[in-house]
């Protein structure tokens, strides 16, 4: 039962007669995209920044002094390292990197690349909230209608978030992919817009426009698996407590649970990102004759041998606090405005069923006399 602008309706919300269309997903993800990229910029500049530092300690080069006494151990950069290691010294966890980038650097710099982050979010977000919903609609339709189940009667299985989450995933992930490289390199190294314009022109130079989907493997290694295990636990979540009213509040928490859990499981492929595209940095920008950078096995193999497991899993710490609070606002902003929309629609198609009573009533009587 739900009520609005005084009207109660009593339906079943996933009835096809009460869908909402592409064009109202599209306006309830994009407020969510926004306030969530807004809140979670500083804790992905803090992820990113360890695990650049993770990388330029593991890459057997100077970190934080260049003086030729250690060169025989470490060879130094040649003035390439970025300047923020320079300034601000090791960051010894999360809470120690924003007060350090914070002090250091000015509190704005906690929102580097937030430019890139909003026209990153906005498409990614409509094309993949869009081909979730359209996705798993059309794959319930579909396993129902085999089934010959009613509208009242329909079931969800298992398997129709996994599928759709990680089909869905895909489009956004490949298509924004570029966008994704700017900004993890913004973040990283904090280059100006001119020196992001110049790096990617090397890169599409040496490696051509393929270039710029450097990393996307690494990527959708980490986001496929995300997005499959995230849908598979929020949609679990919501059939669980079936019988509870799905609030805001309570959309808040199964997001933030269901991105955590997923985020655990995908640590290890978000750390593999950050290092394939801060090694282009190194390889493909800085060198002479740029090359290609290090496969996905490669890297976890270099990672666990210099630093265990535990190196696989660094930056988790500011990947829940970033995760679990964005899967929260981003679910619940968008779960309120479907519901909204939903609603609406409801509503237009009772009115138009009462207009049409109407209409019939008086055709009947008009016949009548």
């Amino acid at each position: 039962m739900n009520k609005i602008n005084n009207k109660v309706v009593d339906i079943d919300l996933d009835d096809p007669k009460f869908r909402i269309k592409p064009y109202q997903q599209i306006i309830a993800s994009c407020t969510g995209a926004f306030i969530t990229s807004v809140f979670v910029t500083p804790l992905d500049v803090v992820k990113i920044r360890l695990q650049t530092q993770q990388k330029a300690m593991l890459s057997n080069k100077c970190f934080l002094y260049c003086n030729g006494l250690m060169d025989h151990l470490c060879p130094c950069t040649n003035g390439k390292m970025p300047e923020w290691m320079r300034r601000n010294g090791k960051f010894n966890g999360t809470v120690d990197a924003l007060v350090k980038i914070s002090k250091t650097e000015g509190l704005t710099s906690l929102w580097s690349g937030l430019s890139p982050t909003l026209i990153l979010a906005v498409p990614a977000t409509v094309i993949y909230f869009v081909s979730y919903e359209q996705l798993r609609l059309y794959l319930k339709d579909t396993y129902n209608k085999e089934f010959r189940k009613k509208p009242g009667n329909m079931e969800q299985p298992f398997w129709i978030p996994i599928l759709a989450g990680g089909t869905a995933r895909i489009w956004a992930a490949t298509l924004v992919s570029p966008l994704e490289l700017i900004r993890t390199k913004m973040q990283s190294q904090r280059l100006s817009y001119a020196e992001i314009t110049q790096a990617l022109k090397k890169v599409v130079k040496y490696s051509g426009v393929s270039g710029l989907w450097m990393g996307l493997g690494s990527t959708l290694l980490r986001d496929v698996p995300f997005s499959a295990i995230y849908w598979l636990n929020y949609e679990t979540i919501k059939k669980i407590f079936y019988s509870s009213q799905h609030t805001f509040t309570f959309n808040l928490a199964a997001g933030a649970v269901a991105g955590s859990i997923a985020a655990i499981f995908t640590i290890p492929f978000d750390v593999v990102k950050t290092h394939r595209q801060i090694e282009m940095g190194e390889k493909e920008i800085y060198s002479d004759k740029p090359i290609r950078s290090s496969n996905t096995w490669t890297i976890i193999q270099r990672i666990y041998y210099q630093n265990g497991l535990k190196g696989l899993f660094t930056g988790l710490t500011p990947r829940l606090v970033k995760v679990a609070p964005a899967c929260a606002i981003m679910i619940a902003t968008f779960e309120h405005g479907k519901h909204f929309f939903q609603i609406y629609n409801a509503n237009k198609a009772r009115e138009c069923e009462v207009d049409r009573d109407i209409h019939l009533l008086q055709h009947k009587s008009n016949s009548r006399e």
